[in-house]
């Protein structure tokens, strides 16, 4: 499995799992449109669309570092115009770009709540359908998206209504998608982590180490996308796939080694339904 030469968009790429899938692309001489608010150091979170071509370049890849508000449909028209106009074309385009804000439904207020539904559901909406005209013109397309699996149970939503909205949204772009361009040979699929990931982002959002100690490393969901982008289009599509999951169908068996922590009891993450079978040997606590 390789997808040399292949070009990938990635919203939301500076950092954390869609840097790690960039990254992991890039090992194979992929070319990486690196799509994200980043330019200047932030505060608090590691890395920039700069640093990051760095490390892209430094694996293999290409890297086009791009500064982009998904928020923004003209910002995400541009940036799509120069990534296939560098590269000629545009292979895959990867959902990642994301906000988190747990508040419950008194507590958050309306700008935020605008704030996370703009980034989470209408980013993945336009940068997909920004892509499409490229995607239709390439050999294997896929559209990715860090979301979870559609599960509508209330306790998925009491507690933080306004993130559930968002994310879910993100699915439901996933599953109309996938059926609207199935004859097109678009694939469109969802990833989501069995566990909680150590990102920045996860640590500055939820807070606490003990927390970051218990999870995996971003590398389990690119390796578990790689899997799924490689994987034939007309083949795979319309699927909410778990990280583990995917990676166990495609023959791994030590997952230790993507634990921040080895031997750490993992923390199941939010949407995953604890009934869903893990892995032979993963141990897994859930927060609720």
């Amino acid at each position: 499995m390789s997808l040399a030469g292949k070009t990938l968009f990635i919203t939301g790429a500076s950092r954390g799992i869609g840097l790690a899938i960039a990254l992991r692309a890039a090992r194979d001489g992929a070319n990486v449109a690196i799509a994200a608010k980043t330019a200047e150091p932030h505060p608090k979170l590691p890395g920039t669309i700069h640093s990051a071509a760095r490390e892209i370049e430094q694996a293999g890849g290409k890297a086009l570092p791009l500064v982009v508000d998904v928020r923004d449909e003209a910002s995400v028209a541009e940036a799509v115009r120069q990534c296939a106009r560098t590269f000629g074309g545009i292979d895959i385009c990867i959902n990642n770009a994301s906000a988190i804000n747990l508040a419950s439904t008194e507590q958050i207020d309306m700008r935020r709540y605008d704030l996370i539904q703009q980034i989470n559901t209408r980013g993945t909406f336009v940068t997909s359908r920004a892509c499409l005209p490229h995607l239709k013109r390439a050999r294997n397309p896929h559209i990715l998206t860090l979301s979870p699996p559609l599960d509508l149970r209330p306790k998925w939503f009491a507690g933080h209504l306004a993130y559930s909205l968002s994310k879910y949204g993100m699915s439901l772009c996933m599953l109309g998608l996938a059926e609207q361009y199935r004859a097109d040979g678009i694939a469109c699929n969802a990833l989501w982590p069995r566990t909680t990931i150590a990102t920045a982002a996860v640590e500055f959002a939820l807070g606490g180490a003990a927390m970051m100690s218990r999870s995996r490393k971003p590398e389990i969901v690119a390796d578990a996308a790689h899997v799924i982008l490689n994987r034939p289009a007309r083949e795979c599509t319309g699927h909410f796939f778990i990280d583990d999951s995917v990676l166990a169908e495609a023959g791994v068996r030590d997952f230790a080694r993507y634990s921040v922590e080895p031997g750490a009891v993992l923390l199941g993450d939010l949407f995953v339904d604890r009934t869903s079978p893990a892995p032979p040997g993963v141990e897994i606590e859930f927060m609720s």
